[in-house]
């Protein structure tokens, strides 16, 4: 990994190119992030960067948390996330990054949360075709229908596509198009959807499989 940075879904939009075609973007708030802390094979057995993004008053900081950000400096900070990039050394205690690490062009993977649909049928979850509603179905048209096998081995087996709790889980979008980049107000504009609600945290990072 070289470049990766954590922000914070603002919405969807389009915009236009120089042909004219519309594009439709998602806008992310993308940092201002500020290096909290390195890890290193010496002391943790990995190297690693602890980025932190979006500020929080010091009265809503835990006790522990307040000593993290002190020892080294830094302003108490709302999310941490750690990122293990390819060259650690070229980052610094408390350097910033804001969104101008991208290019309009990029190739990025964006990892999100998807929205909660609380519990879901079979249809709604696992896209199941719906039973005959002819014919004395009844009213269990969008219900499962028949689970197990027969006499042998009588049971369902671990693992069967069933209702229940449906999103609110972490997905990862690849192989996503920077589409322009507003360096001023930290917005990175991305071409076509990624996972999330409104206000949603999000981490956009380079393509793995570009």
């Amino acid at each position: 990994m070289q470049k990766a940075i954590i922000g914070k879904k603002i919405g969807m939009t389009q915009i236009f190119d120089e042909k004219g075609n519309v594009i439709p973007v998602t806008v992310v708030e993308a940092g201002p992030c500020n290096v909290v802390m390195k890890k290193t094979i010496e002391n943790d057995g990995y190297e690693a960067v602890q980025l932190g993004f979006g500020d929080v008053k010091v009265q809503r900081v835990n006790k522990p948390m307040l000593g993290h950000f002190k020892k080294n400096d830094v302003a108490p900070k709302k999310t941490l996330k750690e990122f293990r990039f390819d060259d650690v050394n070229a980052f610094n205690i408390n350097d910033t990054i804001t969104a101008d690490i991208f290019a309009a062009g990029d190739k990025v993977d964006v990892i999100g949360t998807s929205k909660g649909k609380g519990t879901a049928g079979a249809i709604k979850r696992w896209n199941f075709s719906r039973l005959k509603e002819s014919h004395g179905t009844g009213p269990v048209a969008r219900h499962a229908g028949s689970l197990g096998a027969c006499s042998d081995p009588s049971r369902v087996y671990k693992g069967k596509k069933l209702a229940g709790h449906l999103g609110c889980e972490r997905v990862t979008i690849q192989n996503l198009t920077v589409a322009k980049i507003d360096a001023e107000n930290n917005l990175v504009a991305i071409k076509g959807a990624i996972p999330g609600p409104k206000g949603g945290l999000v981490v956009i990072r380079d393509a793995k499989k570009a």
